[in-house]
């Protein structure tokens, strides 16, 4: 369609050319924006047409960094929403080369954004954010995989190297999946992995971390898949907090007495029974606040007068 050969005219062009020149913008995308609340918080939507907005602006957002920031390990985005202005955080591997020299190339991408989706002046932000262990990101090690291809490495040897790489960053698994013209024209898939891997159900959503990248090779395009399975981190950093399902952990059994040391415990108790029982007087003193004895009155009860025994012959 001539509307998206014009979209796809505009990210292609430089950074420098996209600054000076106001992007191209049809009446669709047009309401789309309008109607984006990250952008125009003052018209109200429904749920339906919000989320479906703030899903275009996503995959668009993302579709740009990634060609822009490919040779950067770009590893995601994350879009922050605030009442005054909206934040983007870059993920990648290199974060220097993502602000470039003096902020330069970061203002750069935050101009293009601005414009391009029309924001305010000084409404949305761009950071940069380094990835903690890119061993465990899917994005940057499919760019790694991408770059190999790319200067001519072996198909085997750089996907091994790929998955061995993974496996050492301490993720519980890690498959690689290359398709397209590999050897010859015949086209096929090969398959590489190593470790546990959970595909269905929802650890499979939680605990997995997959990654699509298309490389242009000179006899064809080569489809690249990496997934990788996240080991189960309480902290949240390394990977999900909530451990798995079918994750039995078995606690140590606590420490029992012999029946030697039971026997004796059980003497020892009788033994200080003992004067207790033979003496209750000094075993039970009366101490100010407490009740007295049965046998003994209370301090506070009338005196008892004893009548006196009348006996025969007296008056």
């Amino acid at each position: 369609k001539p509307q998206q050969a014009r979209r796809r005219a505009l990210f292609c062009r430089p950074l420098e050319v996209a600054l000076l020149e106001k992007p191209f913008v049809d009446d669709d995308s047009l309401s789309n924006k309008q109607q984006h609340t990250m952008s125009h918080g003052s018209k109200r939507l429904s749920i339906k047409r919000k989320f479906v907005a703030d899903g275009v602006f996503y995959a668009e957002l993302n579709e740009l960094l990634t060609s822009e920031l490919a040779e950067e390990g770009y590893a995601g985005v994350e879009v922050r929403t605030t009442p005054h202005r909206t934040e983007l955080v870059i993920r990648a591997t290199r974060t220097q080369n993502v602000l470039g020299e003096n902020n330069r190339r970061i203002r750069e991408l935050t101009s293009v954004v601005q414009k391009r989706f029309d924001f305010a002046e000084g409404a949305v932000e761009l950071y940069a954010e380094r990835v903690h262990n890119r061993g465990l990101c899917a994005q940057a090690q499919a760019e790694s995989l991408k770059f190999k291809l790319l200067g001519g490495l072996a198909v085997r040897r750089a996907c091994y190297g790929v998955v061995r790489f993974v496996m050492e960053a301490k993720a519980k698994g890690c498959e690689v999946i290359v398709t397209g013209k590999l050897r010859g024209q015949r086209a096929k898939a090969m398959k590489f992995g190593d470790g546990y891997m959970i595909k269905t159900g929802h650890a499979g959503q939680v605990y997995t971390d997959t990654a699509v990248r298309h490389v242009l090779m000179r006899q064809g395009v080569v489809g690249i898949k990496v997934a990788i399975m996240l080991p189960q981190d309480p902290r949240g950093i390394m990977g999900p907090k909530i451990p798995l399902d079918d994750v039995v952990t078995i606690m140590e059994p606590k420490e029992e007495l012999s029946p030697a040391e039971m026997l004796a415990a059980q003497q020892e108790q009788a033994a200080q029974a003992a004067p207790a029982a033979a003496y209750p007087e000094a075993a039970e003193p009366v101490v100010e606040g407490m009740a007295p004895p049965m046998d003994m009155p209370p301090a506070d009860a009338a005196p008892v007068v004893e009548e006196p025994v009348m006996e025969e012959g007296m008056l």
